[in-house]
């Protein structure tokens, strides 16, 4: 069986290893055995690399790879809830999907729609969701309610925009380059700025002077203070991510006199500690919304394992204009996933 191994820590392209190693036993009881039909490469996959992801490195050699979607291919006893052929989400242990199969417990497993594009469920784990908990956890929106957030052209950024047009809420979506925002403006975003030291200034006038009360930010950095000053008076920021690699940066009068509240968001712990149904409500909404078309991520290219290097530079790339998938069992299957 291939994988792709992380044997040290340090840059993706210089340590990501694939290998060669066992196959899975059969499944036992309570157990499925999953073939693993794609995995997109997310910023927490490099993070993972660098030992950067979580409150503490996990001993060595690990098998890289987070979110990703699989087929069911057999089933141990006791497990009735699934069929060989079903499509579930791959997230048994949280990462070390970037292999061909993996064996896993089966109790919080749930078929994924047989109509949806399974290239976009690879994609339906951890950004969705982590988007759709940040417009409902943080701050109690109404319709009519503007949310502003950075890094708008990323998988999250899109997907806030969609789930916040469906709940009658306005987007405020900051880019860093002038080409990012025609894209975001054509998939649904109402307001899209170039981040500058003005940001304030230039939403304020955007939104017409109401308030902003959420923002999301995935850069970190400096521009967490940006954010900060575009919140009213007892807004929420919301930090999710630290593309920019630095401390974020909050000046200290914006949280003391105009009560800013900071907070931090990981999906890991809620998946960790969520209920059977409470995932299964979370995914059946957002698995459904992929078979509507109304979550729909644009992928720029797909690899094999073996092509590891490729994706991992690629997906480094500035100015993708799309998300990056391995597919570990191309080399067999000899074409992609279809519904």
């Amino acid at each position: 069986m291939k994988a792709v191994l992380i044997p040290r820590f340090g840059p993706a392209l210089e340590v990501a290893e694939v290998a060669d190693l066992p196959e899975p036993l059969p499944p036992g009881p309570g157990q499925v055995l999953l073939d693993i039909l794609a995995a997109p490469i997310n910023p927490s996959d490099f993070l993972n690399f660098q030992g950067r992801f979580g409150a503490a490195p996990p001993p060595l050699p690990i098998i890289a790879g987070g979110e990703a979607v699989g087929e069911v291919a057999a089933l141990g006893a006791g497990v009735t809830h699934l069929r060989p052929g079903d499509r579930v989400l791959a997230l048994h242990a949280g990462r070390g999907n970037w292999r061909q199969r993996v064996l896993a417990p089966a109790a919080a497993m749930r078929p994924l729609p047989a109509a949806a594009d399974p290239l976009q469920l690879a994609m339906l784990a951890v950004n969705p969701a982590t988007a759709l908990h940040m417009l409902t956890r943080y701050v109690a929106l109404s319709p009519g309610d503007w949310v502003i957030q950075n890094a708008g052209n990323s998988a999250v950024g899109h997907c806030v925009i969609w789930l916040a047009r469906r709940r009658g809420l306005r987007t405020v979506s900051v880019v860093r380059r002038d080409d990012q925002v025609a894209p975001l403006r054509a998939v649904g975003g109402d307001v899209v700025l170039v981040d500058g030291p003005d940001l304030a200034a230039r939403v304020a006038a955007a939104v017409g002077g109401q308030k902003v009360r959420l923002a999301l930010d995935a850069v970190a950095g400096t521009a967490t203070g940006r954010l900060a000053q575009c919140l009213a008076h007892g807004g929420t920021l919301v930090v999710y991510g630290l593309l920019s690699g630095a401390d974020c940066a909050v000046p200290a009068a914006d949280l003391v006199f105009r009560d800013i509240a900071l907070r931090g968001y990981w999906f890991t712990p809620w998946f960790e500690r969520a209920s059977a149904n409470e995932k299964t409500a979370i995914y059946d909404e957002l698995g459904q919304l992929v078979v509507d078309g109304i979550i729909h991520v644009t992928i720029e290219a797909c690899y094999p394992l073996a092509r590891v290097h490729e994706a991992l530079a690629h997906a480094a790339r500035p100015g993708r204009a799309g998300k990056i998938l391995l597919l570990p069992n191309l080399a067999t299957r000899g074409s992609l996933p279809s519904a």
